[in-house]
């Protein structure tokens, strides 16, 4: 494992399943981890098990059902370090649910939490990452991707949970295909993932469905993009596991990627920003 001492990495969703043992490996190569969650007590044990193993921790709490928590999330992660060397966006809802729910912003609530919540996260920490360059931006999404149905974003219509799910994971990996256009040249790199099939994760437990991978087979994979040496200044890559793979073919397609972006800065109040600064 590469030494990672003197570097600063967050990983979101780090209080639980692959999140919580990427933290820890991470802490264990030398890192100080930036842990999120939703539980402060949980959040309080990752720290603990980092710390036992001689590494440094802080936990912050947030819940990324809001974006007025994703932004307070970014105030606080600007205020604990002046460098962000590596960002992990892990946190996610699964499939479970076959009613549709919103968040406190009123998106589809997997659109929220799994696509914007990091979207908006990203953007507002490029500063702390630029500090770092190198540096790196992982996210981690899934080999389940539906295409993006522009006339209904939201699904407001024929609803299920599968349904959202896979299109909020495209519209990760979508995000990560036009930010590393955007950042190239920078020092910043951007790449995506599916990480392992069903792993035994609560999330994959409470949608049914017996586990076929470990939480180790799948943290192994984020690791490899987070830390590995071969893929120094690679960016826009998915990978399937350890393997560089090919996504949905909405996601080679500029015109609908374009219209994400655009969608994306609306939804969370960038625009605004930029048409006013």
């Amino acid at each position: 494992m590469e030494n990672l001492k003197g570097s600063t990495v967050l990983v979101t969703g780090s209080t639980d399943g692959v999140g919580r043992l990427v933290a820890r490996h991470l802490g264990n190569a030398g890192a100080r981890v930036v842990v999120h969650g939703r539980d402060a007590d949980r959040g309080a044990q990752v720290v603990a098990d980092i710390e036992r193993a001689g590494g440094g921790a802080t936990f912050l709490r947030a819940d990324l059902a809001s974006l007025a928590e994703v932004r307070d999330l970014a105030a606080a992660v600007q205020h604990a370090t002046d460098r962000l060397d590596i960002l992990i966006n892990n946190a996610g809802i699964g499939t479970a649910g076959g009613v549709r729910q919103e968040s406190a912003d009123g998106f589809e609530l997997r659109f929220a939490v799994n696509y914007l919540a990091g979207f908006l996260l990203t953007s507002l920490l490029l500063p702390l990452l630029r500090a770092a360059k190198p540096a790196r931006i992982v996210n981690v999404s899934s080999a389940g991707q539906e295409a993006i149905d522009f006339t209904d974003v939201m699904l407001t219509r024929g609803y299920y949970g599968a349904r959202a799910y896979c299109q909020s994971k495209l519209a990760q990996v979508m995000f990560t295909f036009d930010l590393a256009t955007k950042l190239a040249g920078t020092g910043i790199t951007a790449t995506c993932l599916h990480p392992a099939t069903y792993m035994d994760t609560t999330m994959v437990r409470r949608a049914g469905v017996t586990p076929v991978s470990t939480v180790e087979q799948g943290a192994e994979a984020i690791l490899n993009l987070a830390m590995s040496p071969a893929l120094e200044g690679r960016s826009g890559l998915y990978f399937n596991g350890l393997r560089e793979a090919r996504a949905h073919s909405q996601a080679y397609d500029a015109e609908a990627r374009h219209r994400l972006w655009a969608l994306s800065l609306e939804l969370t109040g960038l625009a605004r920003a930029v048409s006013t600064a």
